[in-house]
């Protein structure tokens, strides 16, 4: 959907977008300086940061490069922070005297599991609004920078989680651990049964942030011992299904495991166990502390 840029007196200007992401995601998105680097700015133009701490008199100050090769110091410093629904800031360049200097509001209206985003920019002149616009094209680069957020939220969701470590263990150790149901209990789910056997099907319960159990539905789609093994992850009464994936790779007598999470994007959007930052919590705890406790401890 293209932004809409609405005029609400001669000093503002505003710009909103409905974003086809939960609220939560969108704060994030907005607020970490992993993740606005890659999106900020009119079409062209990227980001070196240099520190953003988002908080009451907290400070975001970063670089911004524009595609004719000239840079863009910029200075941030936040007024009001009111997760995840609102931020207002005071921005300027690195000049104390800079005249351009406005206030922003970035409200986050939820919307189902879309968010409407509005940027209400405050000048202290119609003239100083005015010039902002016709000089700098204040009002497409605010369309243009809403657009990539878009783009980068749409990118977010739909690319797979992905995760590796070495242990010091060597893969024969690795591949039982994540094979072997007896020993897969000790670190992973309590599986009645497993095999690592294409059209093997199994299944386990989970549970969600609040206690919510969730039945596991999963089937081996492939499996290379020593080297490869993948199945389905779907939950039981919910839609959607995803691909889990263990590479495991020799490296003398280490292991490296990369795991590979795809198709988050196909469970229902409004449950918060579901979105990709849960997953991504659960697997670095499974894959970076729980398997490599369990398998540089135990013997051969």
């Amino acid at each position: 959907m293209p932004a809409v840029i609405n005029k609400t007196s001669d000093r503002e200007l505003v710009i909103t977008r409905l974003l086809n992401a939960p609220r939560e995601l969108v704060w994030e998105v907005w607020t970490k300086p992993e993740h606005v680097k890659h999106w900020w700015g009119p079409d062209g133009f990227t980001n070196t940061i240099h520190e953003m701490e988002v908080k009451p008199g907290g400070v975001w100050r970063f670089m911004m490069h524009g595609p004719n090769g000239m840079n863009f110091p910029n200075k941030i410093v936040f007024n009001e922070v009111v997760k995840p629904e609102r931020l207002v800031y005071t921005h300027s360049s690195e000049d104390e005297n800079d005249p351009t200097l406005f206030q922003t509001t970035v409200t986050f209206e939820k919307q189902g599991n879309k968010t409407n985003l509005t940027m209400t920019a405050v000048f202290a002149t119609a003239e100083e609004r005015d010039r902002v616009v016709k000089e700098y094209g204040a009002a497409e680069g605010g369309t243009q920078t809403l657009r990539r957020l878009q783009e980068y939220l749409l990118k977010m969701n739909t690319e797979p989680f992905i995760i590796e470590r070495v242990y010091n263990a060597p893969v024969v150790k690795v591949w039982k651990a994540i094979t072997d149901k007896d020993e897969m209990k000790q670190w992973y789910f309590d599986l009645a049964a497993f095999k690592p056997e294409v059209g093997f099907e199994f299944r386990f319960y989970g549970e969600g942030h609040k206690g919510e159990k969730y039945l596991h539905l999963c089937k081996v789609m492939e499996a290379v011992p020593g080297k490869k093994l993948t199945y389905s992850w779907r939950y039981d009464g919910y839609e959607g299904n995803s691909f889990v994936t263990f590479e495991l790779f020799g490296e003398g007598d280490k292991t490296r495991l990369k795991l590979t999470h795809e198709g988050l994007e196909t469970f229902p959007a409004n449950n918060p166990d579901f979105a990709k930052e849960s997953f991504a919590g659960g697997w670095t705890h499974i894959i970076g502390i729980s398997l490599p406790a369990f398998v540089e401890t135990r013997p051969v």
